[in-house]
């Protein structure tokens, strides 16, 4: 099922079409070409067969904004502080591929404050390229402060600060200014 959406995906791409999908998990899609993979003799911690993770690394580097086409996004969770090595062992190989890792905290989840984001340890990659320096730099001061904060303190800090602004750009410019 999953090979067949992104045959679909891709055409509709070409066809200039822009497309999301979402993959829950990347973990199990692993587990699963796991079981299915022949076996190379070459197994690797965890009981992961080598060329077990060759189709979700496949999956996964799909994506991708086609010139003149469309664009093809995956989003994608992956399981991790399961107790299970295999687990761990398939986050490792996904992590650091993607352009955005965002990470959920329970702590934050169980005091009823959503989204139940780590700031901290969630951010974008080449984030450089989607903000002007001014912003960037702004991103950065934020992010220094929230660091001192306790998660769920930092969360409801930003959920507060960014309700009284229309856009993202009106915020940082207000910390410019010292609201």
């Amino acid at each position: 099922v999953a090979e067949m959406t992104l045959e679909r995906a891709r055409r509709r791409v070409e066809m200039g079409e822009d497309v999301v999908i979402i993959l829950d998990s990347i973990t199990r899609l692993a587990r699963a070409y796991n079981v299915l993979a022949p076996h190379s003799g070459k197994i690797l911690s965890g009981g992961v067969e080598a060329n077990a993770l060759h189709k979700p690394k496949r999956f996964f580097g799909s994506a991708r904004n086609i010139l003149d086409g469309g664009s093809l996004t995956i989003i994608a969770t992956a399981l991790v502080d399961t107790g299970s090595r295999m687990d761990e062992v398939i986050f490792e190989e996904f992590k650091g591929t993607g352009n955005l890792e965002l990470i959920l905290d329970r702590q934050i989840s169980d005091k009823r404050i959503f989204p139940a984001i780590d700031l901290n340890r969630s951010g974008t990659r080449k984030e450089e390229l989607l903000l002007s320096q001014i912003e960037l730099n702004r991103v950065y001061l934020l992010r220094n402060f929230l660091a001192d904060m306790p998660a769920a303190e930092a969360v409801e800090f930003l959920l507060d600060r960014m309700k009284r602004f229309e856009t993202n750009a009106d915020f940082l410019a207000s910390m410019a200014a010292g609201d």
